[in-house]
């Protein structure tokens, strides 16, 4: 388990993301918290924060190959459909 930090995991992951115009890879996120956190967050802690953004319409993750992920900040006024929604 992480040590308690005083910003939340998702805080960060929007900070970071922002910072990087608004796009970023998932490797690239991970190396950014590790340097925020002092360490690097576990697979499943990263998966919540970002699922728990994308639930809240600030982030949206899409596949790249099948290792990589590429999460870019939602502006106003830009909406992403799920699967089989027109």
């Amino acid at each position: 388990m992480a040590p308690w930090n005083a910003i939340p995991i998702t805080n960060l992951v929007v900070q970071i993301v922002k910072k990087r115009r608004g796009v970023i890879l998932d490797d690239e996120l991970i190396r950014a918290l590790k340097k925020e956190l002092g360490t690097e967050p576990s697979d499943a802690e990263l998966n919540t924060a970002l699922l728990q953004l994308e639930i809240n319409g600030l982030v949206h993750v899409s596949q790249i190959t099948k290792t990589k992920r590429r999460i870019e900040v939602i502006s106003e006024g830009t909406e992403f459909l799920a699967v089989d929604e027109d």
